[in-house]
């Protein structure tokens, strides 16, 4: 394989697996516009800071590469976010994804691995959810996820561009040796935000109802540690390298954790206390989240290697240390 055209490649999944595709040799070239990732998450690959709605750039890049593939993780993904501003959603989601898969026509490029999202579900019918399971997306950033779906079977039948969409459900945790982590601004994915409560950044972590019907009352979510993302990517970019048909795959542990399980691991991980502020349910949280990843790991040999609720803590918590100047 001689490169990889990563899109929001200095974002949180986007660098991990900018790291893992150096670890394989392949040449990198990340083009991301900086809005919320980070320069110096991306050492040892070619930066381009632009925009996949720059046409003329996106022309130039394939002009002057021989991609063999391209990973789309330049994505917004706010879903309270999207609900107050579809626009802003469907334009960069939709429009200008659809601009980036024709300048891989236009250039021949035809393997492409996509960033795609449990939210394509919307309220759970059953749990764990497999790829079978009815899509019904509640938010634009679902629905925006879902439409790209939708295109990639078209253009896999009428262009051959064969791709692979990943069901990403809780993505968490950070590099093991603390290289790579969560930068998020503003943050809302509940590990970082927990330990930020830990490392006195925010004074508290809401916690949104406690009556749900789970074991401890508070929702269950499935967290994917972000290495094993990586190793999913990098598995998907061989089946199609293999010559795989474009399909879909969810993407999780397949078991899932509390709200308070998380909380508790925290603790026990940073030996601190947690500061914990109870508050009512949020509208649309259904009470369990969790991905039926069978497929993955039967069609890609996909086994996660950090399955565990305290290693994904305890890597998110090395990371949260170093950043903050080892003061924790």
């Amino acid at each position: 394989m001689s490169a990889v055209l990563v899109l929001g490649g200095a974002g949180y999944i986007g660098s991990h697996m900018v790291w893992q595709l150096g670890q394989f040799g392949v040449r990198v070239v990340v083009l991301d516009d900086l809005s919320s990732g980070h320069a110096d998450a991306v050492p040892g690959a070619e930066l381009v800071q632009g925009s996949m709605a720059n046409v003329a750039l996106l022309d130039s890049l394939f002009a002057s590469h021989r991609f063999d593939a391209v990973m789309h993780f330049a994505s917004f993904i706010q879903v309270g976010e999207s609900v107050v501003d579809p626009a802003k959603y469907y334009a960069n989601n939709v429009a200008n994804t659809l601009l980036l898969l024709d300048a891989m026509r236009r250039h021949r490029v035809r393997q492409f691995i996509f960033s795609s999202t449990a939210a394509v579900f919307g309220e759970p019918a059953y749990c764990p959810i497999d790829e079978a399971h009815p899509l019904s997306p509640i938010n634009p950033y679902g629905r925006s996820k879902l439409m790209i779906e939708q295109v990639l079977a078209d253009y896999a039948r009428a262009y051959g561009l064969r791709s692979v969409s990943l069901r990403y459900f809780n993505a968490a945790g950070a590099h093991p040796d603390a290289l790579l982590g969560e930068r998020h601004e503003p943050e809302t994915h509940l590990i970082p935000l927990v330990l930020q409560a830990v490392a006195g950044k925010r004074p508290h972590i809401s916690v949104f109802g406690t009556d749900y019907p789970t074991p401890d009352g508070t929702c269950i979510r499935d967290y994917i540690h972000v290495m094993d993302l990586a190793d999913a990517h990098w598995r998907a970019l061989q089946y199609l390298q293999a010559g795989g048909e474009t399909t879909v795959f969810n993407l999780g542990n397949g078991g899932g954790f509390s709200v308070k399980q998380v909380i508790d691991t925290a603790a026990q991980v940073t030996g601190l206390p947690v500061p914990v502020q109870y508050g009512t349910r949020r509208a649309g949280d259904p009470a369990r989240l969790v991905a039926d990843a069978t497929q993955a790991r039967q069609v890609l040999g996909w086994q996660p290697q950090y399955a565990s609720l305290e290693s994904i803590v305890a890597h998110a918590w090395r990371f949260e240390s170093v950043t903050s100047g080892g003061r924790l």
